[in-house]
């Protein structure tokens, strides 16, 4: 089993999202959310409509660790958010499927993955993905390891380098600009 990668490269994610935002108000939320909060899929897909309506702030227990996380809605979500929960019950699922039951991590990965595909992405891509942007992006414009590791609950700034792929550029810029 490969590991997934995140969509390195700026523009990219923004061909992604201007994909989504002709296929759904639903697929470019669950996007965009993914990647400027940087959440694991599940729990994006266990928030409901009373969880973010209103809010400055997302509240949420991981599901993997059980940990309480709390977070700032930034200013690119806040709107959409807004736009999307009009007339839906607080107790509703945030993302509901087709069939109006709550969107599973299965259906969420074939979206990521088709509409990445659709974009041309030559990456590995799955729902883990958006995570990864977040994070990838997140340590590209502010160079501070230790914030992103604490944001991913990581136990030190090399696990954090490694899971976002930046160890990786690293060491595929040493050999590309090594020669001998």
């Amino acid at each position: 089993m490969s590991t997934v990668e995140p969509i390195r490269n700026k523009k990219d994610v923004e061909k992604v999202e201007h994909l989504l935002a002709k296929q759904s108000k639903r697929d470019l939320l669950l996007f965009v959310m993914g990647t400027n909060c940087g959440l694991r899929i599940s729990d994006l897909l266990s928030l409901n409509v009373g969880d973010v309506r209103n809010k400055t702030h997302i509240q949420l227990v991981e599901k993997k660790t059980g940990k309480f996380r709390k977070f700032p809605i930034n200013a690119k979500l806040k709107p959409m958010i807004a736009d999307f929960v009009k007339g839906r019950r607080d107790k509703e699922p945030l993302f509901l499927s087709h069939w109006k039951h709550r969107l599973d991590r299965t259906t969420a990965y074939y979206l990521i993955r088709g509409v990445c595909e659709k974009a041309g992405l030559q990456e590995n891509i799955g729902t883990h993905s958006m995570r990864k942007t977040f994070g990838y992006h997140h340590y590209q414009k502010f160079k501070d390891v230790v914030i992103l590791q604490k944001i991913f609950n990581h136990s030190s700034p090399q696990i954090t380098l490694r899971y976002i792929g930046i160890e990786q550029d690293q060491i595929d810029d040493s050999y590309s600009n090594f020669i001998l």
